[in-house]
């Protein structure tokens, strides 16, 4: 199992490793009759399962951690991981408490395909802001579009991430086969050293924007590598699932790049279903109570909206979450 690294966000930065670990679950119950109807969080200790260091999901689920430890009486920390996969098997184990995942692994895990072996007994607190794929090649490299990393070196992201299904899917989706790309499975700071010094011809990341990697990318090496557009594969992409969309990445997102068409992504935050319905309810409440907070954290957060917040189909929301989100719209 791929360690975790944990740390807590202070609220001015994002901030230490505070120690290394893949434990988690601590979450107390509410005594019978103080857990259920009510609006109120659980006390004790919880996790929140996040992504790569150069990510959004781990800058802004340092900035979850804070607000919750700030306005409940749970303690939150968040942990480093390889995202989306990992999180949620270890979502399922009770090794974390909330995931952040892209829509699709978390269709995957409720469903029982791909990665998970049987349908896993989870279920959204909400449907937050949106993973924008990003393909970015060397331009020495001659690539053109995802048909072209035939013969290439191309970093596929960290094992068991979202990033790594995208990928796959993407290679699937332009017909090639496994044995026509040279697979890195590297996260997303390997990944851009490794771009920064010609050892890999592209690679795929699924981000908010802007991403902090992407950036230190574009801002050292912008002359030598560009965003490829993949629209074009947003059909047979759909067949694979259905949470697929297009939009643009907007121009200067990245120091010197022009607007973009690309594939993307809901992101959704998980729980296991065993949360109570009102830790479950105060958590998405807060989320949106306090959601200027987040987004004095990352960017990002500014598109967590009430009017998509519930999660696509076939992600299930927790009870205690829709009767947050009831309560939010009247």
């Amino acid at each position: 199992m791929k360690r975790t690294r944990m740390f807590t966000i202070t609220a001015s930065a994002v901030a230490a490793v505070l120690a290394l670990s893949s434990c988690g679950g601590k979450q107390e119950a509410k005594p019978a009759g103080e857990g259920g109807g009510d609006c109120t969080a659980a006390s004790g200790q919880i996790t929140v399962a996040t992504g790569n260091s150069t990510g959004v999901y781990y800058v802004l689920g340092g900035g979850l951690a804070q607000i919750i430890s700030d306005n409940t009486d749970l303690k939150a920390t968040a942990a480093e991981t390889g995202a989306s996969v990992q999180n949620l098997q270890q979502l399922a184990k009770g090794d974390f408490d909330i995931a952040f995942s892209l829509a699709d692994t978390a269709a995957d895990a409720v469903s029982g395909d791909a990665d998970f072996k049987e349908a896993e007994d989870i279920s959204a607190l909400t449907r937050i802001y949106d993973n924008y794929t990003h393909v970015v090649v060397r331009k020495s490299a001659n690539i053109k579009s995802i048909k072209d990393f035939k013969g290439k070196t191309i970093s596929t992201g960290s094992p068991k991430s979202g990033t790594e299904v995208i990928a796959n899917r993407l290679i699937e989706s332009a017909g090639l086969g496994d044995g026509d790309v040279t697979k890195q499975r590297l996260d997303l700071a390997k990944t851009v050293d490794s771009l920064k010094d010609g050892t890999i011809d592209g690679m795929v990341w699924s981000g908010g924007l802007p991403t902090a990697g992407v950036t230190d990318l574009f801002t050292s090496n912008g002359k030598d590598v560009e965003i490829l557009d993949i629209s074009d594969l947003e059909d047979p992409m759909k067949e694979i699932n259905p949470v697929y969309e297009v939009a643009e990445i907007p121009g200067e997102t990245y120091k010197g790049v022009d607007e973009v068409k690309t594939i993307v992504t809901p992101n959704v935050l998980m729980v296991r279903n065993d949360m109570d319905e009102g830790t479950a309810c105060a958590l998405t409440t807060l989320i949106y109570d306090k959601k200027d907070d987040l987004v004095k954290v990352h960017a990002a957060a500014d598109e967590i909206n009430l009017d998509t917040a519930e999660a696509p189909d076939p992600i299930p929301l927790h009870p205690g979450s829709q009767n947050a989100l009831d309560e939010l719209n009247k």
